[in-house]
């Protein structure tokens, strides 16, 4: 291709003319190729790719190149691009349709596999770990700091405290395969008085199914959580991921 003349109308573009309409205000035709997109990504040179060359191929109606290539699955959707740009063209827009282009089966084992597990029960933790699980985890270790460690006998991991303002969510791996690296964050909100809460249910904090490009996957993650902690009565949903 790189030595051919391109025949821009004999070009599919079916999947541009998709970014056009699924994303109106994302200024495709807008590109000026000025590679500032490029220069900040994390994932420019993987496969030979970078934010730039995947708008040209859209722009160009190089479906199949633009949608086929694994770079998609290599950005972090980071949206340092979107920043970045001057005419503010939504490439992780376009990274997120092109990535629903992939039948789901196909797509990487590893995101799949931890989308499907946190949609299998309430925690929404990739690492499949139950309600029950999480809470005893969390009481163990809180009371492991309060017994062995001077000055932090009043240390408290409030799990369904009602009322409480923020609700925090926990990268799930911590508590299964580094549960002491929770702490550090709790005593930090120790020592700044703030009012939380974990929640029962919807409290694993990696989203999987988002970077899967699967709607459902992801609706449900999200609003599993936001039930929890609207129950709850909190004010402010603390992300820690």
């Amino acid at each position: 291709m790189a030595n051919e003349a391109i025949n821009v109308s004999e070009l599919k573009g079916e999947f541009r003319e998709k970014v056009n309409k699924l994303l109106p205000e994302g200024n495709l035709n807008l590109c000026l190729t000025c590679g500032t997109c490029a220069s900040g990504c994390p994932a420019t040179g993987l496969e030979n790719m970078d934010p730039r060359k995947f708008v040209r191929m859209v722009v160009l109606g190089l479906d199949e190149e633009a949608t086929t290539s694994p770079w998609v699955w290599m950005c972090t959707m980071c949206q340092r691009c979107l920043h970045a740009c001057p005419m503010k063209v939504d490439i992780p827009g376009m990274i997120y349709l092109a990535r629903q282009t992939w039948p789901r089966e196909e797509r990487p084992k590893g995101i799949l596999g931890s989308c499907d597990m946190a949609l299998r029960n309430d925690s929404c933790s990739a690492m499949g770990a139950a309600p029950e699980d999480f809470q005893f985890v969390v009481e163990d270790v809180a009371e492991e700091v309060r017994e062995t460690q001077p000055g932090w006998e009043d240390l408290q991991a409030p799990i369904d405290k009602k009322g409480a303002y923020f609700f925090l969510n926990q990268n799930s791996r911590e508590p299964v395969t580094e549960p002491d690296e929770m702490v550090p964050l709790w005593k930090i909100l120790h020592i700044v008085g703030a009012d939380w809460t974990y929640g029962s249910a919807g409290w694993g904090g990696e989203n999987y199914c988002m970077f899967l490009s699967d709607d459902e996957g992801w609706e449900h993650i999200v609003a599993l959580s936001a039930k929890k902690a609207s129950e709850l009565g909190c004010k402010v949903f603390l992300n820690t991921e």
